[in-house]
């Protein structure tokens, strides 16, 4: 099985040349989002999911290297379940969030991020309310107390 640091380093290398919506590097959402797992009492998995929630999503890694990575099969389902399919509805994709065990967790770090203040105010005013919007409806399907 892959370690941690060994799960970091490699979705650090697949997403080495994105940014996110601001144009900073998108390595410090994954940061963000693995340490808020960790902070809300997620274990190994988890963490190594949050590193690859996106990875899948934004083809950074393949789903065929996903299927034969050297990581438990939990991860990869907390991944593929965190990964948005095309034309899929929100109810959709929330539902399978919460279908699976360890999922939920990761997703609401992610949503906690990308909801951050200082992170939404770097982005024009109609982006930062349709992302707004976006998460606080997200937040709603999944069961979570708004952000503060």
């Amino acid at each position: 099985m892959l370690t941690l640091a060994e799960v970091e380093a490699l979705a650090r290398r697949a997403h080495a040349a994105q940014t996110d919506k601001a144009g900073r590097p998108y390595t410090e959402h994954l940061e963000a989002v693995a340490e808020g797992v960790r902070a809300r009492g997620g274990d190994d998995e988890q963490i190594a999911a949050a590193w690859l929630h996106d990875a899948v999503e934004d083809d950074a890694l393949s789903r065929d290297w996903l299927d034969t990575a050297a990581l438990t099969d939990r991860t990869k389902a907390v991944v593929l379940a965190l990964t948005k399919r095309a034309g899929e509805p929100q109810e959709a994709y929330a539902e399978r969030i919460l279908a699976t065990p360890g999922a939920l967790l990761v997703k609401e770090s992610d949503l906690a991020h990308n909801a951050d203040p200082a992170r939404l105010a770097a982005l024009d005013p109609p982006t930062r309310e349709r992302l707004t919007q976006k998460y606080a409806t997200m937040r709603a399907l999944l069961g979570l107390r708004a952000q503060p």
